[in-house]
């Protein structure tokens, strides 16, 4: 998958390496100490910040699908057996 912004393809490519070799290689093994890819991760999340940026995507619109969803708050069973609440 491609990113948001055409101009980070290649930094995500960079960073996907790095997360799937420490993955496979630290975390998996128990190790999780995920610093190794922090400073790949840091350009490419400017990048894609950047991205958003140029193209008006506000991260808050973004943000509010994850934080407003409350059939999927463990705190709130009956809602996640009565099904959504959204129209």
């Amino acid at each position: 998958m491609n990113s948001i912004g055409e101009d980070c393809n290649d930094l995500k490519k960079q960073y996907d390496a790095c997360f799937n070799s420490w993955f496979s290689g630290s975390f998996l093994k128990g190790q999780t100490d995920d610093s190794a890819c922090a400073p790949i991760f840091k350009i490419y999340q400017e990048c894609v910040k950047r991205a958003m940026r140029e193209q008006k995507i506000e991260l808050r619109e973004i943000e509010t699908d994850y934080t407003t969803g409350g059939e999927y708050d463990n705190n709130n069973s009956s809602s996640s057996s009565t099904g959504s609440n959204k129209s």
